[in-house]
């Protein structure tokens, strides 16, 4: 078994010493340098010297999204400006951006987890790795090129979108890795199917895919398009980027590189600490990042943690998929809905493609939700009666699942939108 780090297999009481020291450093640097932090440790009668062990982490008190906002752009940095050496922002679609900063040691070190993250996969300084996640202020681009770098594969930096040219060179360039959206992965084979060419016919042997939730039917389905590997990249830019956690080849859950990146599970309503096992929000503190290291942010996404040894010998703690973001589960008629939990449905229905959409409607004070998915060439040339069959069939699924009646309709193929990076999986018609 191959590891970038020794850190990845420490033992438990060593990685509590380290994060217990690291934790202090990084709390005496907020408290000092960052007045957001200071105002509120000093609301809840906290002193730096207070925090001596990762054990007094639940003392500290949480960061969310809106406090980014809030502090635009730059009021939660802990370093000068003079030492920041790279800006990276969130898309701002839902609001505000939210805008992060690196110094030069926070770069070293996310070149170090992106390496961590790649030798856990079995990719070498031998591959070929064609990077098709956004380039620009998005951090999926440019921290798995840094990082492929640092482990000292060779990088073709095509960015997302151009979809042709990524077909191209997937075919010319001898690409054995691909990185990008998993939805977009499946565009791009969706594509090769098209133009008459055999996803599986390329040199890929390994993918890369990240940026949002995605389940394990998901994964089949890649995996058997194009014949690879297909491994989870965790990440948020408010935290790092992609790189915070990922896959082993064991695939029991993925790394956090907690060494660098403390997480609990709380409670989404209480906030109190929930145990190894539970489901609720994920929470990060950052206890070696200089320019922003946020304490107990609040991420939104739903997940679990495990604290046992994996099977593949390394300690770090390990998440399970993300199933869905707080923030974007819907909630239909009392009843708590994740897009992931329609796509498990879906991608298991051996007539529909694996593209769907959530339209969200309010009629007569009433909350609805029809799920529109892509049949498979052919479907729509058979009898009614077969549509009408798959239709029930979903429907039928759904209810059993969610315990909600769902309007589910079959819509041709290639109708629904593709994107070349996040997939848009809900229309929510109640907000206009």
């Amino acid at each position: 078994m191959n590891f970038w780090q020794r850190e990845e297999t420490v033992s438990l009481d060593e990685k509590k010493a380290i994060q217990s020291e690291r934790l202090s450093l990084t709390v005496n640097r907020v408290y000092k340098h960052v007045p957001f932090y200071r105002q509120k440790m000093k609301a809840l009668g906290l002193k730096p010297e207070d925090i001596k062990s990762i054990d007094d982490l639940k003392h500290l008190p949480f960061t969310t999204k809106q406090d980014l906002r809030d502090y635009y752009p730059y009021g939660l940095f802990a370093a000068p400006m003079e030492e920041v050496v790279r800006i990276h922002a969130s898309s701002g679609t839902t609001g505000q951006p939210t805008v992060v900063g690196y110094t030069k040691n926070d770069i070293a070190m996310w070149q170090d987890m992106i390496a961590r993250c790649f030798t856990a996969y079995g990719i070498t300084k031998n591959d070929i790795i064609q990077n098709a996640y956004g380039y620009g202020l998005f951090t999926g681009g440019l921290g798995c090129h840094h990082g492929a770098e640092h482990l000292g594969a060779a990088v073709i930096p095509i960015s997302g979108g151009n979809t042709k040219k990524q077909i191209q060179l997937l075919q010319e360039f001898g690409s054995t890795v691909i990185t990008c959206t998993p939805s977009y992965a499946l565009y791009i084979g969706e594509t090769m199917k098209n133009m008459g060419i055999d996803p599986r016919s390329t040199k890929l042997r390994v993918g890369v895919f990240g940026a949002e939730p995605w389940t394990e039917e998901m994964r089949e389905q890649i995996e058997s398009l194009f014949g690879i590997e297909a491994m989870d990249i965790y990440g948020l830019s408010e935290v790092l980027g992609p790189g915070v956690a990922f896959d082993c080849m064991k695939r029991a859950g993925l790394h956090i590189n907690d060494d660098h990146f403390v997480p609990e599970v709380v409670d989404a309503d209480t906030l109190e600490p929930l145990k190894s096992g539970e489901s609720g929000e994920l929470v990060f503190t950052m206890i070696t990042k200089e320019a922003l290291p946020l304490l107990r942010y609040r991420t939104r996404d739903i997940t679990k943690l495990y604290t046992d040894k994996c099977e593949c010998g390394r300690t770090l703690v390990r998440m399970d998929k993300v199933t869905g973001r707080s923030d974007d589960m819907l909630i239909i008629r009392g009843v708590n809905v994740f897009p992931s939990q329609i796509e498990s449905i879906i991608l298991k229905v051996a007539e529909t493609a694996p593209h769907y959409v959530l339209i969200v409607d309010r009629v007569n004070n009433l909350d609805t939700l029809e799920v529109w998915v892509e049949a498979k060439e052919g479907l729509f040339s058979d009898a009614i009666k077969s549509l009408e069959r798959v239709e029930k069939h979903i429907t039928n699924e759904l209810f059993s699942l969610l315990g909600l009646h769902v309007k589910v309709k079959l819509v041709e193929p290639r109708t629904i939108e593709r994107s070349e990076g996040k997939a848009k999986r809900i229309i929510d018609k109640r907000k206009k």
